[in-house]
């Protein structure tokens, strides 16, 4: 009687059955790579913008706060985008005949604003508001990463939401005087733990609210 499957049969389905298996988690693993990489997350790429604006020249070379320009920052959602006025404080009299300033002063000269391409932008569906984070002793640094280090400003953080999260569920990690908010190189000290605990009673963020840090509607509304 003839044979229907030849001798190799057994081994081609033991490949094909270890091929599948295997092959599961090595695209599954690539997916999970995509999915962090910066590809995905556009972070640490620095990105091109109309004027190219350096924050370690302006910060950290000369020594302008975050408010000057994020003049919001503190009182409200958003933290604000500088208008050209605000530019032009200084760059009537500096640097005035600067090529790669000529966007500035045409946008001054014709009244309409410049466009910057937003760096950290979170979906539509998410709400974020600055001023209560600032107000709650969350650093500049601590989203938006060395700014007075970068000469063209990139996305520091991949900001899924599990990098959120990881702040909502130990926030006395990441909590600072309110007198470093805006001091780019603040750094957590050995004791940060005791003292976050401190600042949580300090800004009145109890442990019972802690649990409504990850509610879905705090962000979601």
């Amino acid at each position: 009687m003839a044979q229907i499957f030849g001798k190799s049969s057994n081994s081609f389905s033991r490949i094909a059955l270890a091929a599948a298996f295997f092959g599961f988690f090595i695209i599954w693993g690539l997916g999970y790579a995509v999915y962090r990489s910066p590809y995905t997350t556009e972070q640490d790429i620095p990105l091109a913008q109309q004027v190219p604006f350096s924050h370690e020249h302006h910060v950290s070379g000369l020594g302008i706060d975050c408010r000057y320009c994020h003049v919001s920052v503190e009182t409200s959602a958003f933290a604000g985008i500088p208008p050209t006025e605000t530019c032009m404080t200084c760059h009537s009299r500096l640097w005035t005949e600067a090529p790669m300033l000529a966007p500035v002063r045409q946008s001054f000269a014709t009244q309409q604003p410049l466009h910057w391409k937003r760096v950290n932008q979170l979906p539509g569906f998410v709400y974020f508001n600055h001023s209560i984070h600032v107000q709650k002793g969350v650093g500049c640094s601590t989203c938006h990463g060395r700014v007075d280090e970068m000469p063209i400003t990139w996305k520091a953080h991949s900001l899924y939401m599990r990098w959120c999260l990881d702040c909502h569920d130990a926030p006395q990690k990441f909590l600072r005087p309110r007198d470093q908010i805006f001091n780019m190189a603040w750094e957590p000290p050995p004791d940060q733990l005791e003292r976050g605990q401190q600042l949580l009673a300090d800004y009145h963020v109890s442990t019972n609210r802690l649990a409504q840090l990850r509610d879905c509607s705090m962000c979601h509304r």
